[in-house]
């Protein structure tokens, strides 16, 4: 044995955990991984709950983890793993991410994002570049994702210069779906004040109903 071969062979393997909830992309994926010496499939999940109890127990290098799942997303289990800092990196497999996802997925600082649609070697390849403490995230939805930060920082600073602190505090809990009585509870304010708020925000915006502050706060990033 030469000395690559020797290094290669005392080289621990990087461990996997998949989870997916389609038969037939975890066994492409097992397959896949099977011919790589480097690379360890220690457990397949078929849901998000199955995939975090599976994290929990392993501790894996890698999770491959499908974005939409039954039970818990991929996003659910991202956030669940950090709250309980499970050391495992994350790499997101999925058909389809829309820019709202990747950017919550940039915001976890998830490592490495790959459609499904890639050929295997790129997801091989970006395995390896995650463990090697890279980043991989696909170029095109990453262009989508700036744009969409951009527009959404302006949106922020646009709102800043019509809405006061208050007002912008009162906006975001009223988008989420608060109602007035929630909003005065949550902010230590009288119901009364949370509509005078909101009589202000309408007219400063130019709109007129919470279905429009919604789609307001939405489209500058307030939720």
């Amino acid at each position: 044995m030469n000395d690559s071969a020797a290094r290669e062979a005392g080289r621990k393997a990087t461990s996997l955990v998949l989870a997916d909830d389609h038969p037939l992309i975890l066994d492409g994926l097992q397959h896949l991984f099977a011919q790589e010496a480097d690379l360890q499939v220690l457990a397949r999940c078929s849901n998000g709950k199955d995939a975090l109890a599976a994290a929990r127990r392993f501790t894996p290098d890698v999770l491959l983890l499908d974005l939409h799942m039954p039970d818990m997303s991929g996003i659910e289990v991202v956030r669940e793993l950090q709250k309980e800092s499970i050391g495992t990196l994350v790499v997101i497999l999925t058909s389809r991410i829309d820019e709202r996802e990747l950017l919550e997925c940039t915001r976890l600082r998830v490592p490495g994002v790959v459609l499904k649609s890639m050929a295997p070697h790129l997801v091989l390849q970006c395995v390896r570049k995650v463990v090697a403490g890279e980043v991989w995230v696909e170029r095109d939805s990453f262009s989508r994702t700036l744009e969409l930060l951009l527009r959404r920082e302006a949106g922020m600073q646009g709102l800043h210069t019509k809405l006061s602190d208050r007002e912008m505090q009162v906006m975001t809990l009223c988008a989420q779906g608060l109602s007035n009585h929630e909003i005065a509870g949550r902010l230590f304010l009288v119901e009364g004040t949370v509509k005078t708020h909101l009589h202000s925000i309408y007219r400063k915006l130019g709109i007129n109903s919470r279905a429009k502050l919604a789609e307001s706060a939405q489209r500058n990033g307030l939720i």
